[in-house]
């Protein structure tokens, strides 16, 4: 009996460790590639503050290009309105040529960018892909004329307060495209609103 009470006791102990020792296991989570990214540059340039808001400017320039592309892309495919689809084309052409002009200025200048859609990103679409018809196409233009607006006011900001020259020339050059984009989307939400 007392051999079965001490076989008892040593089963018991010897599930209670595997049940802790599988709760305390670590459940690894995918970091968001702009963490990943502000993370290297603020280890890179933690002396230089200049190069480091230079270097978040242009992370986040490149995560508006990778949602603006993929938005476009989903517009493209989901909409049946063709000025909503026009207009998604428009997104993904102009917004891989900023994307690769912001990589090259980021790897002159030895800036890290995220290359995937970021956790903000990802759920943006989402919203976006869980829509349908018209009221899919309402809510594209919204999202485009709340990002774009956005954008301009970094881009703004930039071309007066970033310290590298090619970085603030770049963002000077970049507002009269974006520009055009919000106003296009403004054009796009008022003939949406009519129907």
């Amino acid at each position: 009996m007392k051999k079965l009470l001490l076989a008892g006791k040593a089963i018991l102990g010897a599930g209670l460790i595997i049940i802790f020792l599988q709760s305390c296991k670590n459940e690894t989570k995918q970091e968001d590639p702009k963490e990943v990214a502000e993370d290297a540059n603020e280890a890179k340039f933690d002396s230089i503050d200049s190069k480091e808001d230079d270097s978040e400017f242009l992370v986040d320039q490149a995560e508006i290009n990778l949602a603006e592309i993929e938005i476009g892309k989903l517009a493209q495919s989901k909409s049946t309105n063709p000025e909503v689809k026009k207009f998604g084309k428009m997104l993904v052409d102009e917004h891989t040529k900023s994307a690769s002009e912001v990589s090259a200025l980021a790897k002159a200048k030895n800036f890290t960018l995220p290359t995937s859609l970021t956790e903000e990103g990802q759920e943006e679409y989402k919203k976006l892909n869980e829509k349908s018809g018209v009221d899919f196409d309402k809510k594209f233009a919204d999202m485009m004329i709340d990002g774009h607006e956005k954008a301009i006011n970094k881009l703004q900001d930039a071309s007066k307060n970033a310290v590298d020259e090619d970085v603030k020339t770049w963002a000077s050059n970049s507002i009269a495209g974006l520009t055009a984009h919000l106003e296009h989307a403004k054009l796009l939400k008022q003939n949406l609103d009519k129907k």
